[in-house]
């Protein structure tokens, strides 16, 4: 349970009772295989849980040595279930005298979010409304089933198959949005049907792994748009983003492209290529590297009923070409609607800041409307969605409106923006961070 005899002895003393520590001491144990953590005030020696954490080991060590009490709510439905699983890691609590928080973070904010949680539980926020969901898993499949009548009845032709494709990347990135709902456990009343059903919608809908996607995607809502910390701004040195990064690799004469031309380059690597080659790759390799054979099995499913559907018309060959096609299309939608909310943002290392005024610096919504919505997959509700990333997602706009009244009391920004703003905030801030960039390479 730690990371070592003598720490044992020191946690517990020779007559086995809990020890009371410090921030100052909590905040020595952030190495690999040397992880404390703070949740409510009790200390925990996560060292070797990590490893069988359920979100993975790097959620939890992004959190080592900080009070991780508002991302321990936030991302666990059934709090009592997971305290049981943590009793055995208790190695105590902090000393009366020191503050809830660390890091000096401002302790009334941070308790009228908490009020502000349990306000919205106790209106039914957090309640699921399963026809909502049944209704949208029913749209996605008659979009599936649209589309190859369409190949049966109208043939291989240009037109019918542009028109098919179409549709199934509407029903993919649709796919994609409900999967994110059951990863995030906002849609069913248990943990275990929440994973079950992920793994069906992204494995069996979409031929992707639900493990690759709650590692990476869980450490992107605990840390947003934090470098070395959120795996979404890991731009695999194609881009530079925000203001600290542009000006470091200038600094440092690192140029792997020419970044000033970014904001041009990002139509022809980016969004084409994010789903198709990139993520294909990942998800692949990752099933493969770590035994994730259960995900492999669903995702094998996919593309088997994918091509006994369609190779039947096209042959193997053009199968293959309707299929990237496919992904082609779906990768924009999914980039334009995800990095919106996110890149023209804040971006920078570790601030140590409260999970709403972190949250806040990262997002930003995107006016509501039925097709907003939709299109989005309620993402346009971003602020929200990270607040309270187990909130069903027809309920954001009801709390979005006492969100924004917290903000305004305590002069956080609330950033909202129409979607044509919001994508063309994307090509403005990576023409920014090539310009600083440029500047910081040629003069510094």
């Amino acid at each position: 349970m730690g990371g070592g005899g003598q720490q044992t002895d020191r946690i517990t003393g020779t007559n086995g009772r809990l020890g009371t520590y410090t921030w100052e001491e909590v905040q020595k144990h952030t190495k690999s295989g040397d992880q404390w953590i703070v949740v409510e005030r009790q200390v925990y020696n996560v060292s070797q849980w990590v490893k069988r954490h359920p979100g993975g080991l790097r959620i939890i060590g992004h959190y080592a040595g900080e009070d991780a009490t508002e991302a321990f709510t936030a991302f666990h439905p059934d709090l009592q279930l997971v305290r049981k699983y943590m009793k055995p890691l208790l190695i105590g609590e902090l000393e009366a005298s020191e503050p809830s928080q660390d890091c000096q973070k401002n302790a009334a904010l941070v308790e009228d979010f908490r009020a502000l949680r349990e306000r919205l539980e106790a209106e039914g926020c957090f309640k699921t409304q399963p026809l909502f969901f049944i209704l949208h898993l029913g749209h996605i499949l008659l979009l599936e089933v649209i589309a190859l009548m369409l190949v049966w009845h109208f043939g291989t032709g240009w037109i019918n198959t542009a028109v098919v494709a179409v549709l199934m990347a509407t029903a993919q990135s649709q796919a994609g949005w409900l999967q994110h709902d059951f990863g995030h456990l906002s849609v069913c009343k248990t943990s275990r049907w929440n994973h079950l059903v992920h793994k069906f919608v992204i494995g069996h809908l979409k031929g992707a792994s639900a493990c690759w996607w709650n590692h990476r995607h869980f450490q992107h809502h605990a840390k947003p748009n934090v470098f070395k910390k959120d795996p979404d701004v890991n731009m695999l040195n194609a881009f530079v983003v925000g203001k600290v990064q542009p000006v470091e690799y200038g600094i440092k004469k690192i140029k792997h492209l020419p970044y000033n031309h970014q904001h041009k380059y990002f139509f022809f690597i980016g969004p084409p290529l994010l789903i198709p080659v990139y993520f294909q790759f990942q998800i692949f390799h990752n099933m493969i590297l770590h035994g994730l054979w259960v995900d492999l099995a669903w995702c094998i499913s996919y593309y088997v009923r994918y091509f006994l559907c369609y190779t039947q018309f096209y042959g193997v060959f053009w199968a293959v070409i309707l299929f990237n096609f496919v992904r082609f299309m779906e990768s924009h939608w999914f980039v334009w609607v995800t990095q919106m909310s996110h890149i023209p943002m804040n971006i920078d290392y570790e601030k140590h800041q409260d999970w709403l005024s972190m949250q806040l610096v990262a997002t930003c919504n995107i006016e509501q409307s039925p097709f907003n919505d939709w299109f989005s997959g309620h993402l346009n509700f971003q602020i929200e969605h990270h607040l309270f990333p187990t909130m069903p997602r027809h309920n954001y706009w009801r709390a979005a409106p006492h969100v924004r009244a917290l903000c305004d009391k305590y002069g956080v920004k609330y950033h909202e923006k129409t979607l044509y703003g919001a994508f063309a905030d994307i090509i403005r801030s990576l023409e920014k961070s090539g310009e600083l960039w440029l500047d910081a390479y040629l003069n510094k």
